[in-house]
């Protein structure tokens, strides 16, 4: 089943079984994927399923650094809706990888690139992210290549 098709069906279950909260984040998800197929000019075939996980993903990531921000400035139950919706939006994601398998794969891609200065973090980031796709942060990424290049 198609990602698109699943958080319709998901938001059709959660609003008939009274689930107020996950319906309406799967609404605004349902927004963001129409908003990028709108840009996209996608709109009559849609976008396929690892474009919308990379959009979901930009999503949680939002919801985290709004959390973040929230805490910071002493709104703890604005922080912990921000939490509650990133949990919700996070089971539409493949499961994310630790910071040692990245580190593995880092690893192994800069040794099969040959590199060893810090001037090819971008090509070998590059090669990581696409390898890896949606299952590793890019901050993260980016942090583990950093510390094997320097």
């Amino acid at each position: 089943m198609a990602l698109k098709d699943k958080i319709n069906d998901d938001l059709k279950t959660a609003l008939l079984g009274g689930d107020r909260f996950t319906g309406e984040v799967l609404r605004g998800l349902k927004a963001v994927i129409l908003n990028e197929e709108v840009a996209q000019n996608k709109r009559d075939e849609g976008l396929d399923d690892a474009t919308i996980e990379k959009l979901f993903a930009r999503e949680v990531k939002k919801r985290n650094e709004s959390a973040i921000i929230y805490d910071g400035a002493g709104r703890p139950e604005l922080a912990t809706n921000e939490h509650a919706e990133a949990a919700v939006i996070s089971v539409y994601l493949p499961k994310q990888l630790t910071e040692s398998e990245i580190a593995a794969v880092v690893s192994r891609i800069i040794s099969e690139l040959g590199v060893s200065d810090p001037s090819a973090m971008g090509q070998v980031i590059g090669a990581v992210k696409k390898e890896l796709g949606n299952t590793a942060d890019g901050a993260v990424i980016a942090k583990i290549v950093k510390s094997k290049l320097i």
